[in-house]
């Protein structure tokens, strides 16, 4: 992942130049935890203006070659960082509405 990167909209320009699918981390301190993970489908760059101006302060991304490949990544770091019982995220990583994905990691898709 590239990163850490302040959460700042012209950081987010500057640093995630393509219209992509992707995974992102979010931090609240530059050497603080990983505090949630994420994906976009379409628009990397879109997704993490949404998170400008919140308690997070950082952020980590990744480029994913389709929506499949950003899904499965975001399962990855979501079990990596700990689950909801580390992370912010209250729940695991949901699968594209009319998709039969599996998390790459647990069954819960099983």
């Amino acid at each position: 992942m590239e990163g850490p990167f302040s959460l700042t909209t012209t950081n987010i320009d500057v640093k995630v130049t393509k219209k992509s699918p992707g995974a992102y981390e979010l931090f609240i301190s530059y050497d603080g935890p990983v505090k949630y993970v994420g994906r976009s489908d379409e628009d990397l760059n879109a997704r993490l203006k949404t998170w400008v101006g919140s308690k997070y302060k950082y952020f980590k991304f990744e480029y994913c070659s389709s929506a499949k490949a950003a899904f499965e990544k975001e399962c990855r770091l979501y079990h990596y960082h700990g689950g909801s019982e580390k992370l912010d995220n209250k729940i695991h990583p949901q699968r594209p509405a009319g998709t039969d994905w599996k998390c790459p990691v647990c069954s819960i898709y099983d």
